[in-house]
């Protein structure tokens, strides 16, 4: 039964660093829509060796928790049970507490991908490139295990990270074949770039965009636009922000936390385009 409006619950953002998270922004404005005025959201400077204690000392008007770098992985011995999503990248990103203590953990990264390339009329797509190799690739990896029926090429910057990406893809049932950094620019031909890397990584590839590119999605979000981003833009393509990915993770995480649903999308992201605007 979803909580009422007038039951005072907690949630909150973990991780470090965590001053930049938009999280706080886009949950209170989900709160502000769905009239639960006695529900607060926070954010706490929490790294692994911290992570125990605090969840120790959760008290019951604890809904639920939102996890970023570096809590993804250090979460899930403290859980009682984790989701088949979340399982298959070895990453949770949200917790939800039950009305009888138990300790669930969710990764909504995954299926907030797979909805913000849905939003731009992705729904299936051939083949596809990543560019990076880190934690955010394997969640890419994951989405493109629902929505790509062919090969995936991954371009990383060393051997370690290529035998790794394609360990996940055997774990995914993804068709993966790895490729050198150096020739990234290769990527932007695919009928769908996803982008994974730190930002200014990509910034050199922003010349090698083709006359007539397909769909980027850039999972970061501020600085916004990257230099690859508005380039594409410019030649005419479809581009999927880290915006767009963080809003639809969000989404999943209030529905999970409030019982709600749907959960104020819209809300969201004025809020979310708001607040980037206001840096």
């Amino acid at each position: 039964m979803p909580p009422r409006a007038t039951d005072a619950r907690r949630a909150a953002v973990l991780g470090s660093p965590i001053a930049h998270s938009l999280s706080p922004v886009l949950h209170r404005a989900a709160y502000d829509a769905l009239g639960l005025t006695d529900w607060s959201y926070g954010r706490f400077e929490i790294d692994e060796a911290d992570l125990p204690g605090f969840i120790e000392k959760l008290g019951p008007e604890w809904a639920g928790l939102s996890l970023t770098m570096p809590l993804k992985r250090a979460v899930i011995p403290l859980l009682d049970e984790i989701s088949e999503t979340a399982a298959s990248v070895d990453a949770v990103n949200t917790v939800v507490f039950t009305e009888d203590g138990r300790r669930i953990g969710d990764n909504t990264d995954i299926p907030g991908m797979v909805a913000a390339l849905r939003e731009h009329g992705i729904e299936e797509v051939d083949s596809a490139a990543i560019l990076g190799a880190g934690a955010t690739a394997s969640s890419a990896l994951a989405a493109l295990a629902r929505i790509c029926t062919g090969e995936v090429v991954a371009y990383v910057r060393s051997e370690a990270r290529a035998a790794e990406m394609r360990q996940w893809g055997e774990r995914l049932d993804v068709d993966v074949r790895t490729a050198d950094w150096a020739d990234a620019r290769e990527a932007l031909k695919a009928p769908l770039v996803i982008a994974t890397t730190p930002a200014g990584t990509t910034d050199a590839l922003a010349t090698a965009v083709p006359e007539r590119p397909a769909t980027l999605f850039d999972v970061l979000y501020d600085p916004w636009p990257t230099d690859l981003a508005a380039r594409w833009s410019m030649f005419g393509g479809a581009v999927v922000s880290g915006l767009d990915l963080l809003v639809h993770q969000a989404v999943l995480q209030v529905e999970q936390m409030t019982g709600r649903s749907p959960a104020p999308l819209e809300a969201m992201r004025h809020a979310g385009e708001k607040a980037l605007a206001a840096r």
